[in-house]
């Protein structure tokens, strides 16, 4: 156990939350979690209210961008029971990203013990309505006050929480995109790093424009490999077996997307991860062999396309959720993630459970 200095909020803000009409990642919790690193060491691991943090105009991490996220929920059931999904895989994945990005490694007991402490102190604000969730992100950035480019000495590890509802609320309609590109082979693509998602912001933008809700990146060599979208992971359902782009250093490999191969296989589909040209793609849904497309990923989880733009010709889906893959292998996920079923595969790590909770 690591020692956490505790300084609580004189008067929570929960009484400004409506769990009615929750937008997702617009209000938080009232603490977080703040660790720092600092010659060798990481040091003064605290909880404090939420605030605003005071940094230098030279700060290392927005000149050069050594910053690093994840992403993990926590879910509340009826029993008022609040578990975790998994979250050992965020904690190992963010040192992961941290190697790749010159970042101190973060030892996985201050992750966990960051979020459960927190959790426990903040733990009135985890949504227990349909769809909702405590969106928990753990962070780290470069600290040093130096305008320079070489890896920063002080960084700082921080936990933040939210409660959201669905990120997406209807099927997506994708466009795969053939000019920009995401990542390369060698680059930062298996990273969770901030420059990733800032540089899928023009082209994200330019297909919203055209009427698509997100894009379907490819290599960045050929632009003729299926990728991942600008914020999941890609399945697609070809002659009733599901494909997915094997993983790759410029492929994020996706906590959903592990959970759903490894409950699809238990649930008896056929599961194939393999290189997916957007030739097969096309000829999939021009003949008919593709019935469905969808998207996994902690903020999405589970998710349809209903379209899909290929140069300038659209794709229609249709979607049956009576007789759908996507929809039963993401109920059976959310069942386990809520407690509902038996949990076969250990991933529900149970917090708190408190009867007389409201």
């Amino acid at each position: 156990m690591i020692p956490i200095a505790i300084t609580k909020i004189n008067q929570s803000r929960i009484s400004e939350f409506d769990p009615n009409n929750i937008v997702f990642g617009k209000v938080y919790s009232d603490h977080m979690f703040v660790c720092d690193y600092i010659n060798g060491q990481w040091v003064n691991a605290r909880i404090e209210p939420y605030h605003e943090f005071s940094l230098s105009p030279a700060t290392s991490a927005l000149h050069y961008g050594q910053s690093i996220f994840e992403g993990l929920k926590a879910f509340k059931n009826e029993q008022n029971e609040i578990a975790l999904f998994r979250p050992m895989e965020n904690a190992k994945r963010l040192n992961r990203s941290a190697a790749r990005m010159v970042m101190p490694s973060l030892p996985e007991e201050i992750f966990m013990q960051g979020v459960t402490t927190l959790l426990e102190i903040d733990k009135q604000w985890v949504p227990n309505m349909p769809g909702s969730s405590l969106y928990i992100r753990p962070y780290m950035f470069a600290t040093d006050a130096y305008v320079g480019v070489k890896p920063s000495d002080s960084f700082r590890f921080c936990i933040i929480t939210s409660p959201v509802g669905p990120y997406y609320t209807k099927p997506l309609a994708v466009k795969v995109e053939l000019e920009y590109c995401r990542a390369v082979k060698g680059g930062t693509g298996r990273a969770k790093c901030a420059g990733n998602y800032a540089a899928s912001m023009l082209p994200t933008a330019k297909a919203m424009q055209e009427g698509f809700d997100q894009v379907l990146w490819t290599d960045g060599i050929e632009h003729k490999y299926l990728e991942e979208t600008g914020t999941t992971n890609i399945f697609i359902v070809k002659n009733g077996e599901l494909l997915t782009p094997a993983l790759t250093d410029s492929l994020l490999d996706g906590i959903t997307r592990d959970s759903v191969i490894l409950l699809a296989k238990s649930m008896n589909y056929v599961v194939n991860e393999q290189a997916i040209t957007v030739q097969e793609l096309e000829n999939g849904l021009q003949n008919g062999q593709i019935s469905e497309i969808f998207i996994t990923g902690t903020a999405a989880t589970i998710l349809n396309i209903n379209k899909v733009g290929i140069n300038s010709t659209v794709h229609e889906i249709a979607i049956d959720d009576s007789n759908s893959i996507a929809t039963k292998i993401k109920n059976t996920l959310l069942d386990i993630r809520m407690g509902y079923i038996p949990d076969n595969f250990n991933w529900r790590m149970i917090l708190h459970q408190d009867q007389k909770m409201a």
